[in-house]
């Protein structure tokens, strides 16, 4: 499995949405500019967030997107999934047929290996990366708003 820089952006972006949002709709253009990614980039990404329901967009002036349901009711593994970045350390996408015919002597170690990615990113909320209540008791994120 290899995080893209989909997954990464997506999740990027929506901590700085999470962050700058103060009740009203933050720009994609001002996202873009703060974290130095494509705006035609984050056009797609948030397309495909909004699909997902994890972000609402309003149209017209002062427009924009905001988070659509409360931070700690999103996992990081929502994120990454609804911008279709594939959880799955396995070489067969975990279909089992890594031989064609049947699994690799080591498919169950990559099964578990996303089941525990999967559990790890799902744990975190945006919630805890926005306000540094980590899973892992005082490690804090220095995330600020700007």
């Amino acid at each position: 499995m290899r995080l893209t820089t989909k997954g990464r952006f997506a999740v990027t972006a929506m901590v700085d949405l999470a962050i700058h949002s103060d009740g009203a709709p933050v720009t994609l253009a001002g996202v873009s500019e703060r974290q130095l990614i494509s705006l035609s980039y984050l056009e797609q990404l948030f397309g495909r967030l909004r699909r997902h329901g994890l972000v609402e967009s309003v149209r017209g002036p002062g427009g924009g997107y905001c988070i659509a349901k409360p931070l700690d009711r999103i996992s990081v593994a929502q994120i990454i999934l609804a911008v279709d970045e594939p959880l799955d350390a396995t070489k067969c996408g975990g279909k089992a047929n890594c031989k064609g015919d049947g699994p690799c002597l080591t498919h169950n170690l990559w099964t578990d290996l996303t089941d525990q990615i999967y559990s790890y990113l799902e744990s975190i909320t945006l919630d805890q990366l926005i306000y540094g209540k980590m899973n892992q008791g005082e490690a804090r994120m220095a995330f600020a708003p700007a």
